[in-house]
């Protein structure tokens, strides 16, 4: 990606954002509220992928990985003068969900005193759900270990594919092997755990996702995603699709592969509970059910 930073309004040079970017809801402290926090580095940005991510972990014009938490906590403390600006009730956050980009690009520390801006800014419910995703390859067992300990609660490991050409085409760059083991590590610290899949890559057979799937019942995470692979204009993917380097999915196959993930999903004892999401009894993920309980919510990071 190029080192130029996204198009946008920058914060005022205030420091203040301006009341009409709240929309105060009726329900007023008797509504949860929900923290979104968005991480944008990636080592490798995905040819499917039209999220806003950078590659560099320097953006230019003084954005660096470097001070990324420094930036988040003006952008929270301003958020939290605006709501009392407003006259928003204080409420503690009851779920935070740290997605990207890949957040444990940044090391645990970071990802911990972001946690800790939130509790800072808004208060954090004793009971909060505290979610970030990974990417198999960008964990070890002590990272994870020190995100348990500075009060994440919950991860949400990438792995979309436990077939190699599969992958390839995904540009993902862990090997399938890697998966159970980040699984394990996590289960040791006592995070609660989740696997992303996504079907219909290219190329991709009913047998490859018949793969995924028996893969992901043998290692028992908490909690799955199965996403239909979108493929969006201006991505890279889109590019080889409209060029004819790989062939564009079949609904039907897409329709297929929903049903085949349902009935083995259930089989294995775990519940559908939201379009794409399949959890054990009492794992759903929180945040995923505020979004759709249109709970309030706040967004920081350049996202």
């Amino acid at each position: 990606m190029s080192p130029a930073q996204p198009v946008g309004d920058p914060l005022p040079g205030t420091g203040e954002l301006p009341a009409q970017v709240i929309a105060p809801a009726p329900g007023g402290a008797e509504r949860p509220f929900a923290v979104y926090l968005h991480v944008p580095y990636c080592r490798v940005r995905c040819g499917y992928c039209d999220f806003n991510t950078y590659t560099n972990l320097t953006m230019g014009q003084g954005a660096s990985a470097e001070d990324f938490v420094g930036t988040l906590a003006g952008e929270l403390r301003a958020a939290r003068r605006a709501m009392d600006g407003v006259g928003l009730p204080v409420r503690a956050a009851q779920t935070v969900f740290v997605g990207g980009g890949t957040p444990t690009m940044l090391p645990a520390s970071d990802l911990v005193s972001m946690l800790e801006l939130v509790r800072e800014c808004f208060g954090l419910a004793a009971n909060a759900e505290v979610t970030t995703e990974a990417n198999p390859d960008s964990v070890d067992e002590a990272g994870l270990a020190a995100l348990a300990e500075g009060g994440f609660s919950r991860v949400s490991f990438g792995m979309q594919s436990a077939v190699p050409h599969v992958l390839k085409v995904l540009e993902r760059t862990h090997e399938p092997a890697r998966v159970p083991r980040v699984v394990e590590w996590a289960r040791r610290t006592g995070l609660s755990t989740s696997l992303d899949l996504i079907y219909g890559a290219p190329g991709e057979s009913l047998e490859d996702w018949q793969r995924s799937l028996d893969a992901v019942t043998r290692i028992g995470p908490d909690h799955v995603s199965a996403y239909a692979l979108v493929i969006e204009e201006g991505t890279r993917m889109w590019g080889q699709v409209r060029r004819g380097e790989l062939p564009m999915p079949e609904d039907d196959d897409e329709a297929t592969k929903y049903e085949m993930a349902d009935a083995v999903l259930r089989q294995a004892g775990y519940e559908w509970y939201e379009i794409s999401n399949w959890a054990r009894p009492g794992a759903e993920c929180r945040h995923n059910q505020a979004y759709w309980l249109d709970w309030d919510w706040w967004g920081a990071g350049p996202g």
